[in-house]
């Protein structure tokens, strides 16, 4: 009884889905490039669309506060993991243009959900001086979850040749099953504090949105098209697509624990302004780059540093009043998915003329949050928001 007790705690609920989600949805972003080429005939202009289809749901993620008035914010998390699944596992059975579009759909609004969710969840669940560290850990058990993913794909796929259809179907079908089993283990926990039930937009949050805008830009271009670059300009396989994953993978999961303990020691200044100064210079190696050993390179470079932006979040928690932080969480992600909805349909049309100028963009918004980030305070709480305030 006094270990399930202990196992029966909110930490260990956020761990477990940290590791189903990311079991189910790496399947879905690995394949997905040789899948639409080889099965749909994309091209830089599909696969934009494809991608600002892709973050409508995250867009529109602040609607998950009119959830939470019918729903409780637990069980909405494990119902959006059901819906993630469910889209994974029917995407290998529409492989053409309209059907990749609406699956993606699917998908995305189950996947936008549970990470607004479990971003909620973790800032109200864990202690401020902890959080860092602990995040870092979900980053960890993430990367274990994509390991065994990928190492699974390259198996399946190379080694026994399994097709994209029955790929999808057995991750995805896993994904739901792995669900069931996290609701029926885990009790209901209840709210520390009454989470506002509407949406909210606080002026002394302006950072942090500033931050959150040009960090889902920055994100777009290395998800959408540092991907898309490797299959099409170094015509990168599944197994070669998938060994770069592991190795991002492997990093994280040595280091991101690590990582997110150092943010908490040396503050999120300090910690933003590295990355920040980082992104410009690989995001214009990327647009430099004929090599395709040191594209590989850059890119797992490139997937290093969002283990940084960690520092975002826990520099919201430190600012936020405690109420706030569910609201919010659905607000910042809408605010992160403005420029994501329209970044990659209109770089996925610059991308035809010259994809370089895709990544000299990401410069540009990687130098934007450097200047935002010298904003930060050495020690941000509520009152001190930005290095301009120094009250509420």
């Amino acid at each position: 009884m006094k270990f399930i007790k202990r196992f029966n705690q909110p930490e260990h609920l956020l761990l477990a889905m940290a590791f189903t989600m990311p079991l189910v949805f790496s399947v879905w972003m690995v394949l997905l490039n040789n899948f639409v080429i080889e099965k749909a005939n994309f091209t830089g202009v599909e696969i934009g669309i494809l991608q600002s289809l892709r973050e409508i749901p995250g867009f529109l993620a602040f609607t998950v506060i009119y959830a939470l008035l019918f729903i409780k914010e637990q069980r909405l998390a494990l119902i959006a993991l059901v819906v993630t699944s469910l889209g994974v596992l029917i995407t290998g059975f529409f492989p053409s243009v309209v059907g990749l579009y609406l699956t993606t759909i699917f998908m995305s609004v189950g996947f936008h959900y549970y990470e607004t969710l479990s971003q909620s969840l973790t800032l109200q669940w864990i202690d401020k001086d902890k959080t860092a560290h602990f995040m870092g850990r979900l980053l960890s058990i993430k990367a274990i979850a994509s390991l065994l993913a990928f190492s699974s794909i390259w198996v399946l796929v190379e080694q026994f040749s399994w097709g994209y259809k029955i790929t999808y179907a057995l991750f995805g079908s896993i994904g739901l099953l792995m669900t069931l089993l996290l609701t029926l283990s885990f009790k209901h926990f209840e709210e520390k504090t009454p989470q506002t039930k509407k949406l909210i937009l606080r002026k002394r949050y302006w950072l942090f949105y500033a931050l959150t805008f040009f960090s889902g830009a920055r994100r777009q271009i290395f998800v959408v098209f540092a991907g898309f670059l490797m299959v099409e300009k170094f015509n990168y396989s599944v197994a070669d697509v998938s060994a770069l994953f592991l190795i991002n993978y492997v990093f994280n999961w040595l280091f991101a624990a690590k990582i997110g303990k150092l943010i908490g020691k040396i503050g999120e200044r300090a910690t933003l302004r590295f990355e920040y100064i980082g992104l410009i210079v690989v995001f214009i190696s990327y647009g430099l780059v004929e090599n395709a050993n040191i594209a590989a390179a850059l890119y797992v470079i490139d997937h290093l540093f969002f283990a940084l932006s960690i520092a975002i979040k826990t520099y919201f928690q430190k600012i936020a009043q405690p109420e706030d932080i569910a609201a919010s969480a659905g607000v910042s992600f809408s605010i992160n998915h403005i420029a994501a909805v329209v970044i990659p349909a209109l770089l996925g049309l610059l991308w035809i003329i010259h994809p370089s100028w895709v990544f000299y963009i990401g410069a540009g918004f990687a130098l934007c949050s450097l200047v935002l980030a010298l904003l930060i305070p050495d020690q941000p709480e509520q009152g001190r928001e930005t290095r301009m305030t120094s009250s509420e």
